[in-house]
């Protein structure tokens, strides 16, 4: 059973409205229309104003512990999460890069970039992550081409061509 709200809500109503409309993010709207519904209606149960936004109690609950926790440049700031480091260290890379341009000794297929890392850096990277790390900086596609038939006559293939 949800209780009436024992929050104190610092902000005015009119600084409260003026951030709502400020508010760009459905969000953050959302969350300040909590805060101005509490202000307005201070006898209304929690599961009312909930209700009334169609969000969870439960998620309406942790927006004002963040609130009275953390204060309102928080509670009307969304964090996304930020830049994930990335899987493959500078020094792998800059191998994979001479690796690839090295036409000397090429990688012939993404299992053997997996592999060659694995064994010369002692750093296990799933292939499909290292698949996809190559494709995005390096723009490679190491295609190695289908085995010819030990049969085919050459002279053929080339009558062909002539003729076409």
């Amino acid at each position: 059973m949800s209780y009436k709200s024992k929050i104190e809500v610092k902000e005015s109503l009119e600084t409260l409205r003026k951030r709502y409309s400020k508010s760009k993010d459905p969000r953050i709207k959302l969350k300040i229309k909590s805060l101005i519904l509490f202000v307005e209606h201070p006898e209304k149960r929690q599961q009312d104003i909930a209700d009334h936004l169609c969000i969870g109690y439960s998620t309406l609950k942790r927006w004002y512990k963040q609130y009275t926790e953390k204060g309102f440049t928080s509670f009307a700031s969304m964090n996304m999460g930020g830049n994930k480091p990335s899987v493959v260290p500078g020094e792998i890379h800059q191998a994979l890069e001479e690796k690839l341009r090295d036409s000397s000794n090429p990688l012939s297929g993404y299992w053997d970039a997996v592999l060659w890392v694995e064994s010369g850096f002692g750093l296990k990277i799933k292939y499909q992550t290292l698949r996809k790390y190559m494709i995005k900086h390096f723009k490679c596609k190491l295609k190695s081409p289908r085995k010819s038939h030990y049969q085919k006559d050459g002279q053929a293939i080339e009558a062909f061509f002539k003729t076409a």
